[in-house]
């Protein structure tokens, strides 16, 4: 008895011819869905950099409004600073007088019930 060999009572032209169309077909359809995938990844990373370009912006203009408060706030603790070396007497004057008037302003409010 003679075994059919590979290939035996199949036309071998019309075999190559499909087993190649399918798996062109299976190429064709994967290499669009990575052709659409790939499409996506662009627009994202795009976007993506834009993004960061906006963020870069803002972080730049909250720097420089930090720097103007810290002048600012520099500025006040050294006027601070400057009142607090100068005449403790005046500050004392000014405190006596502060609690004279309102003592003067509970006696009127007392005397007046």
């Amino acid at each position: 008895m003679r075994r059919a060999g590979l290939g035996e009572g199949v036309p071998q032209g019309n075999y190559v011819a499909s087993g190649y169309s399918v798996y062109e077909e299976e190429n064709e359809r994967l290499q669009e869905g990575l052709r659409d995938k790939v499409h996506a990844l662009k627009h994202l990373s795009i976007d993506i950099g834009n993004e960061v370009k906006n963020q870069n912006k803002m972080l730049g203009d909250m720097d420089s409004d930090f720097d103007s408060t810290g002048g600012i706030l520099g500025s006040t603790m050294g006027r601070l600073k400057h009142l607090a070396r100068g005449s403790q007497t005046k500050v004392y004057c000014y405190m006596l007088l502060f609690a004279l008037f309102v003592f003067i302003v509970l006696y009127w409010v007392i005397k007046l019930r």
